[in-house]
């Protein structure tokens, strides 16, 4: 795929992120097309794509006119699509796709916590195993190809302030990779249209081991979070509730050893990282709080499943994995 074939690009998941995204992408002169639907599929349709970005004194607001529709098949075939959305509804989503996608359509994962594709092309031994906490039945990796996919992890703060009104905080950080760790022409032309967009896009030849290492810090302050009710810093500044993070990310961190993720920090140092950031509500928070379901399977539940795959006991991850589930399941999010 050469670097002119990503003129259409379409996001699935017009949210906080996938909101950043589109604009940015339209900025680089894309043509931009959404699936959405509900209040956001009529605010897209009615005043556009909106981002809000930089300081409150000098805050910048760009808008974008984009296709808008709640089918795909309106929509039409994409060079490009972006998932964007919370691993609870990907399932539904991926059955909605085809129209989207030709033979070259190329589809990046923009979600977080651990894809479903994460043992394509990796793993050694594990190579090709379907996760079950985030594919129960393999109806996503039937949907979409796996030659398709390019992964990505962003590393950005952004907020929803109403349908289609996108706020960017702080972060501006994309990096792409082929699941393979092969350097693709397309993955190549992929990220030099992120930094087209103006996003700091590098390329890498380890997606997975990016991908471990930003789960590493949020799969216990999120679902910790969403049972509590706490801040980061709250968390942070409990020290037995710090002592349970860092068991869990200890357990994760024996797990990605086994799969060739080494990850040379300690617990405290990814502590410590996440204090710099501010006393901030985590998405699984958010989440709880607005009634939505929420992505304990992606964080938590396919961390404990590689644990049982690569003969690593978890009952630290068990734990966390069963009070966040049972939280969720009595306020019907899960």
């Amino acid at each position: 795929m050469t670097q002119t074939a990503f003129k259409r690009v379409c996001i699935v998941g017009a949210g906080a992120i996938g909101g950043w995204l589109g604009a940015g992408v339209a900025r680089a002169g894309c043509a931009v097309s959404v699936l959405a639907r509900g209040a956001t599929l009529a605010a897209l349709q009615g005043s556009g794509l909106q981002l809000q970005s930089g300081p409150a004194d000098d805050l910048r607001t760009e808008t974008h006119a984009v296709q808008a529709s709640a089918s795909a098949a309106a929509l039409g075939p994409q060079d490009l699509v972006v998932i964007a959305v919370k691993a609870p509804a990907l399932r539904e989503v991926a059955l909605q796709l085809g129209p989207l996608l030709t033979d070259d359509t190329v589809v990046l994962t923009a979600m977080n916590g651990v894809p479903w594709w994460f043992l394509n092309s990796f793993g050694g031994a594990l190579q090709g195993r379907r996760l079950h906490a985030v594919d129960a039945d393999g109806a996503i990796g039937s949907m979409i190809a796996p030659s398709r996919i390019v992964g990505a992890v962003v590393h950005a703060s952004c907020s929803v302030l109403a349908p289609a009104v996108v706020r960017h905080g702080f972060g501006n950080r994309i990096i792409v990779g082929e699941p393979s760790g092969a350097m693709t022409p397309r993955a190549t032309d992929l990220a030099n249209l992120l930094t087209r967009a103006g996003f700091d896009a590098p390329l890498t030849p380890h997606i997975q081991r990016e991908i471990w290492f930003k789960l590493w810090g949020n799969m216990t302050v999120n679902p910790v979070s969403a049972i509590t009710g706490a801040n980061s810093h709250q968390i942070i500044d409990d020290e037995l509730v710090r002592g349970f993070c860092s068991h869990v990310m200890l357990e994760a961190k024996a797990i990605g050893a086994q799969l060739g993720l080494v990850i040379e920090q300690q617990p405290e140092d990814r502590h410590a990282v996440t204090r710099r950031l501010g006393a901030f509500k985590t998405s699984m928070l958010q989440d709880v709080e607005a009634g939505r379901p929420v992505e304990l399977d992606a964080l938590v539940g396919a961390v404990r499943e590689l644990g049982v795959l690569t003969g690593v006991a978890t009952p630290w991850t068990d734990a966390l994995l069963g009070l966040g589930r049972l939280q969720a399941r009595v306020r019907g999010l899960y």
